[in-house]
């Protein structure tokens, strides 16, 4: 699947899900809540550093795209032909307009009449698949939570066609072992291979849950689990899928001193997404789709009203029926590699949520390749790769995720802490 254009276009749902959201839980409008974004767009904002940093490759990725299809996202983005340098006041009166619209209507403008006719046009003009049809169709899905049991506390993680269930599965397997400390050859082994385990599991098998052919109660089951325990032995493994019994992103936690807890994350994708924006709206299309195989086998198959794999994944945990809090990764396929070291950090290491997300971070990417920060150990690279794995040291920080999280202690303590990798803040008021 290609990564940019309109072919891995499907219909975007933030909109329809401010508007579900506010509706069910909220003590505001959605005038009201959108207020301040709205603001922003028309009086404009300082660029932060990261995020200047990050602009910048998505201008010069789309420099690359000769179509004209992709002519308004430089319009819209670097209409001097460059990205805002930090610091820079950045203004965008299309998204402010176009989020009066969504804020007037909750959101109907994007789905139904001028906004979603614009869409639809625009898609028509250069051999996109998306209709007007498709958009007036769309309504958000309330899902309910998967989980495990993990030391006395349930994780939680949204279901398929989301890969919250890959943590799910690492954390299933690595339930079962005993860890001296983290900072040993010894727990970073097992990590690297439950990871692996469950993402070769969770990419044959996760799809949109219509056709999935496997249950998720059967990934998580106590069974598989164990049998997927005992490959893991001294060495590195390569990554196979198992056969159970059959039967750009943004992450935002929150907290209040009435119990409200809420794990909540968006994402276009790639920074900017498909690089489609329609003229006028500052409305920017992300590229979900390019997650779908063209593999007709395959269960995550591209087909028309049917969801991709997906990355973007909220988490939240809780002991005894109660919440302990939010958190979550931003970064595509770390994103349930980090929901696992956030939660060893935490639970078995005892870190407090800053240094939890603080501690060196790492990734497997591929085969028995792991990505490590540069500040990891030297000596525990060193062991690890006497074990057959393949240490590689990342230049980029920023791929290795940027995590925020929420804990609250047994005496009702709330404890924030924000991702050192990229802007970002713990605020209370």
């Amino acid at each position: 699947m290609p990564q940019s254009g309109w072919m891995p276009v499907t219909v975007p749902g933030a909109p329809a899900a401010w508007a579900a959201l506010v509706s069910r839980f909220g003590r505001l409008s959605l005038s009201e809540v959108l207020r301040p974004a709205i603001e922003y767009a028309a009086e404009g904002f300082p660029v932060s550093p990261v995020v200047a940093q990050l602009w910048q490759s998505g201008t010069q990725r789309f420099a690359a795209e000769k179509g004209e299809e992709f002519r308004s996202w430089f319009d819209t983005f670097a209409p001097a032909g460059q990205a805002p340098r930090a610091g820079e006041i950045w203004r965008s009166p299309d998204h402010a307009e176009t989020l009066r619209r969504i804020a007037e209507t909750g959101g109907k403008a994007f789905y139904a009449g001028e906004l979603a006719e614009k869409i639809a046009a625009h898609a028509k003009r250069y051999g996109g698949y998306l209709t007007a049809h498709d958009l007036a169709a769309f309504a958000p899905e309330w899902v309910e939570p998967i989980s495990v049991n993990y030391r006395g506390y349930d994780v939680w993680e949204i279901p398929p066609n989301g890969h919250g269930l890959v943590a799910l599965m690492a954390l299933n397997i690595l339930k079962g072992f005993e860890f001296d400390g983290k900072e040993s050859p010894e727990t970073y082994h097992k990590q690297f291979e439950a990871i692996k385990l469950a993402f070769a599991d969770g990419l044959k098998y996760i799809a949109d849950p219509r056709s999935m052919k496997v249950k998720v109660a059967e990934l998580l089951s106590e069974g598989y689990g164990a049998e997927r325990r005992k490959l893991i032995g001294r060495e590195a493994l390569q990554p196979m899928p198992g056969s159970p019994e059959r039967g750009g992103t943004v992450y935002l936690a929150t907290a209040d001193n009435e119990g409200n807890m809420v794990s909540y994350i968006q994402s276009n994708y790639m920074g900017f997404g498909s690089g489609i924006v329609i003229p006028g709206t500052g409305i920017a299309l992300h590229n979900r789709g390019c997650n779908f195989s063209l593999d007709r086998s395959h269960v995550n198959c591209l087909e028309g009203g049917k969801k991709p794999y997906h990355t973007i994944i909220p988490g939240f945990m809780t002991h005894s029926g109660k919440a302990v809090g939010p958190f979550g990764v931003m970064g595509a396929f770390v994103q349930p590699q980090g929901h696992l070291q956030m939660v060893m950090n935490t639970v078995d290491f005892q870190l407090n949520p800053q240094a939890a997300l603080d501690a060196p971070r790492w990734q497997w990417t591929e085969g028995k390749t792991i990505e490590v920060e540069h500040q990891f150990s030297d000596a525990i690279a060193g062991a690890l790769a006497r074990r057959g794995h393949v240490i590689k040291r990342s230049a980029d920080n920023l791929a290795m995720g940027r995590g925020q999280i929420i804990w609250r202690d047994s005496q009702g303590v709330l404890a924030g802490g924000t991702e050192p990798r990229t802007d970002g803040a713990v605020a209370s008021w």
